[in-house]
């Protein structure tokens, strides 16, 4: 019965099961713009925003405090 059902919503154009997937085809969970303090006083900024900034190992950053925010600013490369 779920065969024929699935048939026929396809048939109309409804896909149930989609296997279309956003950006790589993994799943996982989306990037937030939030992060937390760890116990040590780190923050840890993850690879989703890395990647999102095209950032590589070694990129350098002048920090600056704001009343609510801080504000990270990339140090241009010198070759």
């Amino acid at each position: 019965m779920m065969k024929f059902l699935k048939a026929l919503l396809m048939q109309k154009g409804i896909e149930l099961d989609s296997k279309i997937k956003d950006g790589n085809g993994r799943g996982g969970r989306s990037a937030s713009y939030r992060i937390t303090v760890q116990a040590n006083g780190n923050l840890l900024i993850g690879s989703a925003y890395t990647k999102q900034m095209d950032l590589h190992p070694g990129d350098e950053f002048e920090i600056s405090l704001g009343r609510k925010h801080i504000h990270l600013k990339q140090v241009d490369a010198v070759v």
